[in-house]
């Protein structure tokens, strides 16, 4: 039987008592079956890890997964983005699902990746490295502004794939 895409339920604090340092170890164990020991796949290409730098022993994609801030070294927790560990593997996993928005982009010099579920607000970065694909980062979007760029952002990619003849093809499709 095929696998359907769902996300998972929120991992919430109080589900340790409040207990923020048993509460990260939680949500780390969620990242690393999800990305450790069962690696995601998108599109039939590999991931990898940004393991290094190390934070509290924990890989840096899990890092970036799990606090916000724009200075790396002043990063703090947030736990928006903990509760919602458990959203990029699937969305990943299921890129193709319709309910999910994907295109790439331009950084700099980086291509990214970016995946969309609009309705839940989610969005997962990757970063295309041609050999392989790194996990990037994954947030919740809580400006509107933000989430009306984003979706224009994608329209726009969608209509250029169409002004160029390009066929459709997995990163294109969505609503």
């Amino acid at each position: 039987m095929k696998k359907k895409f769902t996300l998972p339920e929120l991992i919430v604090l109080e589900y340790y008592k409040g207990n923020f340092a048993l509460y990260n170890e939680g949500v780390y164990d969620i990242f690393k079956k999800d990305f450790v020991k069962n690696r995601p796949v998108f599109q039939n290409k590999k991931l990898a890890l940004k393991s290094h730098p190390l934070i509290d022993g924990k890989e840096y994609t899990y890092y970036h997964f799990t606090h916000s801030g724009n200075i790396e070294t002043e990063r703090i927790p947030d736990l928006r983005r903990m509760e919602r560990i458990g959203f990029p593997k699937p969305m990943i996993d299921f890129s193709n699902d319709n309910n999910l928005k994907v295109w790439r982009n331009k950084r700099g010099t980086r291509e990214r990746i970016l995946i969309l579920h609009e309705f839940e607000r989610y969005l997962v970065v990757l970063e295309d490295r041609k050999e392989y694909i790194l996990p990037w980062t994954a947030y919740m979007i809580e400006d509107n502004s933000r989430l009306r760029r984003l979706i224009i952002e994608y329209q726009n990619y969608k209509k250029a794939r169409v002004a160029v003849n390009d066929p459709v093809s997995p990163l294109t499709h969505g609503q």
